[in-house]
């Protein structure tokens, strides 16, 4: 699948679809779920684990030129647990016989007409090769004007295949390939570095982060959200006076900071509690909410100029 690295916008709207997926197909490891549900559900925000993580993708990052397509597929596959590998040569069979008996309800590429979208279906999610679908497909579901179809197993079991591959092709982003992104204007991407950037960064750390990172997405992905270098630090004002610190942990409940004695301070937050954050990134979170795809273009083509 072609995939532009729009990062203001796909990066969202990947993590949302991605999450969906790998909730569903992982449906029969219980204790993974359980993990899942814990993280999603709590408004609690690790900060070491935060700067934890950004280091371990900035090494990703660097790797990712090294690695093939098909290897990254592997991997985004295991990561989303996402199941077996679609039949390739089935799904090839299977998309006329779709096309001819499916589409016109389902769309065709199965993403939904006046029937539903299959790709999201708990039935074809967590069927493997057929052995859901293939049942389902010869009783059908006539309350629902499903009909039943009389093809043999193979034909069934093909176009399941060719459901499969429409699922691969939306849930794996290991498979995306990534578009010329350098479609940008380099002098007006300067002037917005120079509008935009300048009160925090001086000329140098542009020239830095250009040569850091060797592809153009990187580049992108990477100057609009860097890897996290410097902690996250807070005044916490109460009746008793202010304690500061590293923050370790923050909720809508409570704050937890860790002095430079070595000491933490976990402390409830109220209406009598005052907490001044100080996020160095701050300033790219409002970024990333207000951002513009030429913008974002410009500068990263202006950032190339300078490798």
């Amino acid at each position: 699948m072609l995939f532009e690295s729009s990062h203001a916008h796909h990066l969202r709207k990947d993590f949302v679809l991605g999450g969906l997926f790998c909730q569903i197909r992982r449906v029969r490891y219980s204790a993974l779920l359980i993990c899942a549900a814990l993280l999603v559900g709590s408004a609690t925000v690790d900060a070491t684990s935060q700067e934890s993580r950004a280091d371990s993708q900035e090494d990703v990052e660097q790797d990712h030129p090294s690695t093939s397509l098909s290897q990254r597929s592997a991997a985004t596959r295991e990561f989303l647990g996402l199941g077996a590998l679609p039949d390739k040569v089935a799904a090839a069979r299977g998309m006329p016989l779709f096309a001819q008996n499916c589409a016109a309800c389902h769309g065709q590429a199965a993403r939904g007409g006046i029937g539903p979208s299959l790709i999201t279906s708990d039935l074809v999610l967590t069927d493997e090769h057929g052995e859901q679908l293939v049942p389902f497909l010869k009783k059908g579901k006539a309350e629902k004007g499903m009909p039943a179809f009389s093809m043999s197993n193979q034909q069934l079991r093909d176009i399941t295949e060719f459901l499969h591959l429409q699922v691969e092709s939306v849930a794996n982003r290991g498979t995306y390939h990534v578009l010329n992104i350098l479609v940008g204007n380099a002098p007006k991407g300067k002037a917005y570095v120079q509008a935009h950037c300048m009160s925090c960064h001086r000329p140098e750390t542009f020239l830095h982060i250009a040569s850091k990172y060797r592809s153009p997405e990187q580049l992108q992905r990477n100057w609009i959200w860097p890897v996290r270098d410097r902690k996250i630090t807070a005044n916490v004002k109460t009746s008793d006076g202010t304690i500061s610190g590293q923050v370790t942990q923050i909720s809508d409940f409570r704050v937890t900071l860790l002095d430079k004695s070595g000491e933490t301070h976990t402390i409830d937050r109220g209406p009598d509690i005052e907490v001044q954050m100080n996020d160095p990134l701050a300033a790219h979170q409002r970024l990333v909410m207000t951002l513009a795809n030429d913008d974002m273009h410009n500068v990263t083509a202006y950032l190339e100029t300078l490798k």
